[in-house]
């Protein structure tokens, strides 16, 4: 009997198995009440069944590089001869894992790798995931990742295996402040994961469906697929492709441009770029005639005490305001697409001032420092402006501009030595120049502000 040629035989195979596939996501579809491109973008993460580890395993080597960029100076040698290596500074710590066997437990959030061939016994290394390691009240907060290296025979199987890496954040900080979630997580996890190429997938310990739901777009813009979260995923998956646990952080609201710590050679203005990118903002042309001002409105602490005076004169000064109030502020791609569209942002020291992200390079910053705020609002908003391409302006209010002169004596401590109160404890201060301070800005004094925001404006409009 004649033999059927193999190809006809093979051919067969992927019909049947293309009609199987489209008739289970014709059923998956449905059955859900999801749009079909959500339900795929979920099964991608679980493409690869446990028996394709050799498929999985192939593309590791092509990620290699990129997680050797994370380390710097004997830790790339260390990563490579033991598969596993840690770096840490003064704000942060994470590590870097690309031994093959890895397996991430995400039930009790512990990683395992295979024994060192010089190692006798287990060794345990523990890491919370969070950028700004400084912080003790975030990392009390912060659950601990185990790095646990085993032999062979103590490893667990594979539930789940992925054929990119892993990258394991927590958002556990200071939930719902925008600058703190941008600064020690949005910024870090783009310096971490942007090299990769949206080819990694996140786990986020502590997990919060507020930050995912707030940051959605951006989350999307770095990983391809669905952030993962432990709590309601107990298994043990393998990424042979290696994993990094913990972000990188640089400075405030910044990104240090040195090769030696920048894995993929990125700056702010990239970062500034990848915003425009994910919020889909449009480039702006600034207009000299009635430029938009973007007022910041605080009903707390820090609030103007004479704001509808404030924006009088902004007006009579030919600028078009526009203010932005605490409330209208948690929408980002509402915010973002206002802030972008502006000349001009002003507002006292505060987390509403990270809105300066999303202003276009060549914009105008107007922070008006409180009494006794002088460094953190140089070092939180006004020093980062410069790698954004943004114009600084400072106005710094007087004694006679806070309310804090209602309350102490003019040569009392709080107001002539605020060093002195924040010595004593950072509650202390906070308690005093944070939470208990309003301003009342002298208007003809903070009208020479604005002249020159808006000399600023007409001298880059004049440049060629």
């Amino acid at each position: 009997m004649e033999k059927k040629p193999k190809r006809l035989l093979f051919g067969a195979a992927p019909l049947l198995f293309l009609l199987l596939i489209t008739l289970f996501y014709t059923q998956l579809f449905a059955s859900n009440s999801l749009p079909f491109n959500q339900w795929m973008k979920q099964l991608a993460n679980w493409k690869l069944g446990i028996n394709r580890f050799n498929e999985a395993i192939q593309y590791r080597e092509s990620f290699m590089p990129i997680l050797r960029r994370l380390v710097k100076g004997e830790d790339q040698s260390k990563l490579e001869t033991d598969g596993f290596a840690c770096d840490s500074d003064h704000y942060s710590m994470f590590c870097v894992a690309s031994e093959p066997s890895l397996r991430i437990d995400t039930k009790r959030l512990t990683i395992q790798v295979l024994l060192n061939k010089t190692t006798l016994q287990d060794k345990t290394t523990t890491i919370r995931p969070y950028a700004w390691q400084s912080s003790n009240k975030v990392l009390n907060k912060t659950t601990p990742v185990r790095i646990v290296h085993r032999n062979t025979a103590s490893l667990p199987a594979c539930e789940y295996i992925h054929a990119v890496p892993a990258v394991i954040f927590s958002s556990s900080g200071f939930r719902g402040n925008l600058f703190h979630e941008f600064n020690e997580i949005i910024i870090p996890l783009f310096i971490t994961s942007r090299h990769f190429q949206s080819n990694v997938q996140f786990i986020l310990s502590d997990y919060n469906p507020s930050f995912v739901s707030r940051y959605a777009q951006i989350l999307s813009h770095l990983s391809h697929y669905e952030v993962m979260n432990p709590g309601t995923n107990e298994s043990v998956h393998c990424f042979p492709a290696g994993a990094v646990i913990g972000l990188k952080f640089h400075n405030f609201l910044s990104i240090n441009t040195s090769s030696n710590i920048n894995p993929g050679g990125y700056s702010m203005l990239n970062f500034k770029k990848f915003l425009r990118e994910s919020y889909n903002l449009k480039e702006i042309h600034m207009d000299t005639k009635r430029p938009k001002l973007l007022f910041i409105s605080r009903v707390k602490s820090r609030k103007f005490l004479n704001e509808e005076e404030m924006v009088n004169t902004m007006e009579e000064l030919g600028f078009s305001v526009l203010i932005a109030r605490p409330n209208q502020m948690s929408n980002l791609t509402k915010i973002s697409k206002l802030v972008s569209s502006c000349s001009v942002i002003v507002g006292a020291h505060g987390a509403g001032l990270t809105n300066e992200l999303f202003l276009a390079v060549g914009a105008v910053v107007i922070q008006v420092v409180p009494l006794g705020l002088e460094w953190a609002s140089a070092s939180y908003f006004g020093e980062p402006t410069r790698l954004m391409g943004l114009h600084y302006l400072e106005y710094k209010i007087k004694p006679e501009e806070s309310s804090l002169i209602n309350m102490y004596r003019r040569d009392d401590p709080v107001i002539v030595n605020p060093q002195s109160i924040f010595a004593k404890s950072f509650k202390t201060g906070r308690a005093v120049y944070i939470t208990g301070q309003n301003l009342k800005i002298d208007i003809h004094r903070f009208r020479k502000t604005l002249v020159e925001a808006l000399q600023l404006i007409e001298r880059d409009s004049l440049a060629p």
